[in-house]
């Protein structure tokens, strides 16, 4: 089942790409941020609130809760960065960049997780940091 959800995922990626290009047109990529944020806060407290999940706010630890705003926080800053770039470049070469993240996250997964290396995975991080190097070249 994870991996329905996951290509969902990739499927809903790349259409916040595409309409993002089209949406942040003649307006400033800091305020189309904060719009696209704001729709984000809206459709995850209501999904929370329709779940009923709210409840379990009062079970989050400290340490919990420190890594989730850091995780807000540099999702806020991805955000700000790739709205910038997608403003001002090209969607087919700001988005292989953007995703990049993949080979940095599967780095920092060995590094700060401690999840194991396997050629398989760095055979398939070194295919993705060349597709992305190809998709750079003119």
């Amino acid at each position: 089942m994870w991996f329905v959800f996951a290509l969902l995922s990739a499927l809903f990626a790349a259409l916040t790409s595409i309409l993002a290009k089209i949406g942040i047109a003649g307006i400033n990529s800091n305020l189309a941020t904060a719009i696209r944020t704001g729709v984000v806060l809206v459709m995850a407290w209501l999904v929370v609130l329709v779940s009923g999940s709210v409840g379990g706010i009062k079970n989050i630890s400290g340490k919990s809760l420190l890594f989730l705003v850091l995780s807000g926080i540099a999702t806020g800053l991805s955000w700000l960065c790739y709205f910038r770039a997608l403003q001002i470049g090209e969607a087919s070469k700001v988005v292989p960049v953007d995703k990049f993240s993949l080979v940095i996250t599967i780095v920092f997964a060995f590094i700060f997780l401690h999840e194991a290396v396997t050629l398989k995975t760095v055979v398939g991080c070194v295919l993705i940091a060349g597709g992305t190097f190809v998709m750079l070249l003119k």
